[in-house]
């Protein structure tokens, strides 16, 4: 299993439920609207599974790497410490190829923010993206990076950036995609 892809947009249809006992995450059947764990380009093992929308704070419970796989509509988590502990029911999902150490990191995980307040969040930034963001405070090359926006005591929005893995050929895709972050966070 590699530490990282380049894959920020992976199929992630339907919705999911969460043991936090178990780590077993169930997703729910529907022609349109099931899961679809372990088939080709859906979630795979290895890959992370970002719980809820990452651009709505209290509606995003973090991140966790699949460890194992058992059918279209249930996966297993290798840990929770990436998640909030707030109850994950019915909740929308994304999928992601990002740095797995990320998970392991306070200063990304959902269970460190305070209150609505977020962690810095990863991006997979493109090469379109790279260049829709030159010239702005967004600016950054192409690769995994974590950024974090957050209003300046001045009342002006900040940007910190962090480039974790620099690469290119990273498929983008994932919401919010970058750099169109509307809001502080």
């Amino acid at each position: 299993m590699a530490l990282w892809g380049n894959n920020d947009n992976i199929t992630a249809a339907g919705r999911v439920t969460l043991d936090y006992a178990t780590g077993i995450v169930t997703g729910f059947t529907g022609a349109t609207t099931g899961t679809l764990f372990g088939q080709s380009g859906s979630i795979q093992e290895g890959d992370v599974i970002r719980f809820g929308v990452p651009t709505k704070p209290g509606v995003y419970f973090g991140d966790a790497v699949v460890v194992s796989i058992a059918s279209t509509i249930q996966l297993t988590i290798g840990s929770t410490a990436g998640l909030s502990g707030v109850a994950i029911a019915n909740t929308t999902f994304q999928a992601s190829q990002l740095p797995k150490y990320t998970i392991g990191d306070s200063s990304f995980s959902r269970s460190s923010a305070v209150g609505n307040s977020a962690p810095r969040k990863i991006y997979g930034i493109s090469t379109s993206g790279s260049g829709a963001s030159s010239g702005t405070q967004y600016e950054e090359g192409v690769g995994w990076v974590g950024i974090q926006t957050y209003m300046g005591t001045e009342g002006t929005l900040r940007v910190k950036k962090e480039v974790l893995v620099a690469m290119s050929g990273i498929t983008t895709g994932n919401t919010p995609s970058y750099p169109n972050i509307t809001s502080a966070s």
